[in-house]
């Protein structure tokens, strides 16, 4: 499970380092493949492979004649990205990604249970201004 909020920059290779608790995370898995993708709201959503894998058996099952599943899984699978963490713990973004999510230089990692959120930071201080207040509500409501 991911956790925490980490500013990071990207280098002149569109690459990032991943936090230090994420890297002594990974250093236990058997794969160092990722898959990120398009997120919601603005992010990117980066995945370990066994994440990635339950997920896409949960979308292979959502019907291809609904055309709202057939956006979905179109946007959201010609987005993705296999990628292997590298020795130093680095993750490429893609142009193409960078350019959804709106990415420049400075990035916010957030670690959200199953997966890594990567979002520009000033989308990312936008997101939380517009959110923060609702964070008691939301909880109210989720947890009834």
């Amino acid at each position: 499970m991911w956790y925490g909020e980490y500013i990071h920059k990207l280098d002149k290779k569109d690459r990032f380092v991943l936090p230090a608790k994420f890297r002594g995370k990974i250093k236990a898995f058997e794969s160092k493949i990722f898959y990120i993708t398009r997120g919601l709201e603005g992010c990117l959503f980066m995945f370990s492979q066994d994440v990635w894998q339950a997920l896409e058996e949960k979308l292979k099952n959502v019907s291809f004649t609904k055309q709202e599943g057939r956006s979905f899984n179109r946007l959201y699978f010609s987005g993705a990205q296999e990628i292997e963490i590298d020795s130093q713990g680095r993750v490429f973004i893609p142009s193409y990604l960078k350019e959804f999510s709106q990415i420049k230089r400075d990035i916010v990692i957030v670690g959200v249970g199953d997966r890594i959120e990567i979002w520009d930071k000033e989308c990312w201080a936008r997101f939380y201004q517009e959110n923060k207040k609702k964070f008691e509500s939301a909880a109210e409501n989720l947890f009834i």
